[in-house]
């Protein structure tokens, strides 16, 4: 890169000013991750708009790691966005008006300039194909109160959801990191996320209708997307695209089973994809493929640099084949594959998407129909109730 055209990313792009951030410290900010040298004040050139950043506190010999706190910005050309380190807290904290005023003076001057890395621009591509659905609205109705991302706030909401034994070894992992005083977050409140039925409960139907509709969520899906997202495919993906990021990135563990509610919904849906939201299922199924493509990548220099902390990505122990993720996949790939007529795009990225899950993870999917080509084990928490009919009331 020219020096013109640094200098012309440097007034234009965003600046993140860190202050007082204790060496060793873990930062993140998208897809990149740092571990803080001693003249670490921030980052520079990064594009505007929305944006992740992500941190955990270090011990003073950089071996142990507290729960990541993330929160989402969404910043305008040139924009100087100031946080300062609050060590009782071990947090990131805003800073006075008159502060923030006096030091963006001192970042258009210049003055931090040699103290700020450079936000990768070869790696934008990927944080935009995770992003793109998100917006200031998205952002502004799920965030929880004061912005902050952790799984410490979430052991009063998690404490009576249903939890796989994988499930409960994340909870584990991410809660007994080393205690810090972002324990003091645990009396906050989570994210505002959309209620995600995982059934569907009708009065006053025939148990066969209601087997029907546990069958096929499209009508849940048409449902959610009026009642909760004003009929907005885009806003419902931007939700599915912040949960993910907030779980990947953020290691929140309510943001996960977020995303795992909408991937169900989504997945469990038979008419939808080629009746009525065929448009809505190729952007969903481009989205996933592009999180679980990053999601499952091989180790890169970054994440060596931040093992012993966090690594922003997929641990295999979440993609055994009995995992709900392959289950489901197995009976979608099978309805889009094997439908007589299908959309031409929904149909290619169906493929890219099967053959990512084959090639990184080893999957197999072959047919195993049960009811009307769906499979499911007597353990799936996806498996609808099937009401078996007597032959004789035929």
């Amino acid at each position: 890169m020219d020096a013109d055209t640094a200098l012309e990313l440097v007034r234009r792009g965003v600046t993140l000013l860190l202050l007082d951030v204790p060496q060793h410290t873990l930062l993140g900010i998208d897809t990149q991750m740092f571990s803080i040298g001693p003249a670490f004040k921030g980052l520079k050139m990064i594009p505007p708009g929305i944006h992740f950043v992500y941190y955990s506190s270090s011990s003073r010999d950089g071996k142990e790691f507290s729960p990541i706190v993330g929160f989402f910005v969404d910043a305008g050309p040139s924009e100087v966005v100031i946080r300062r380190w609050n060590a009782e807290e071990e947090r990131l904290a805003s800073v006075s008006e008159e502060e923030a005023e006096r030091y963006c003076q001192a970042v258009r001057s210049m003055e931090f300039d040699r103290q700020l890395g450079p936000y990768d621009q070869n790696r934008f591509g990927d944080w935009k194909r995770l992003s793109n659905y998100i917006t200031k609205e998205t952002i502004q109705r799920l965030e929880p109160i004061g912005g902050e991302i952790t799984v410490t706030s979430e052991s009063e909401i998690l404490k009576n959801t249903p939890k796989t034994a994988m499930e409960k070894a994340l909870d584990e992992q991410l809660t007994t990191k080393k205690g810090s005083a972002t324990e003091d977050m645990s009396q906050g409140r989570g994210c505002y996320y959309t209620s995600i039925p995982r059934f569907v409960k009708r009065q006053g139907i025939e148990s066969h209708e209601l087997t029907s509709l546990n069958l096929d969520k499209t009508l849940l899906l048409e449902t959610i997307l009026a009642t909760e997202f004003g009929g907005s495919e885009d806003l419902l993906l931007g939700e599915f695209q912040f949960s993910f990021i907030a779980f990947l990135m953020g290691q929140s563990l309510e943001s996960f089973f977020q995303w795992k509610a909408l991937v169900g919904l989504l997945l469990g849906c038979t008419e939808a994809p080629f009746q009525t939201r065929t448009q809505l299922f190729t952007k969903f199924v481009r989205v996933i493929y592009y999180q679980l493509k990053h999601g499952l990548q091989k180790e890169t220099a970054d994440n060596r640099n931040t093992e012993q902390g966090t690594s922003a990505l997929l641990d295999d122990l979440w993609f055994s084949t009995d995992s709900f993720l392959h289950r489901l996949c197995k009976d979608f790939f099978s309805l889009v594959l094997g439908a007589p007529v299908v959309d031409g795009e929904l149909l290619s990225w169906t493929r890219k998407f099967k053959e990512l899950l084959e090639n990184a993870l080893g999957w197999e999917f072959q047919q195993n129909s049960a009811v009307d080509g769906m499979y499911f084990d007597e353990d799936d928490e996806f498996a609808p109730t099937i009401e078996m009919i007597d032959d004789q009331n035929l």
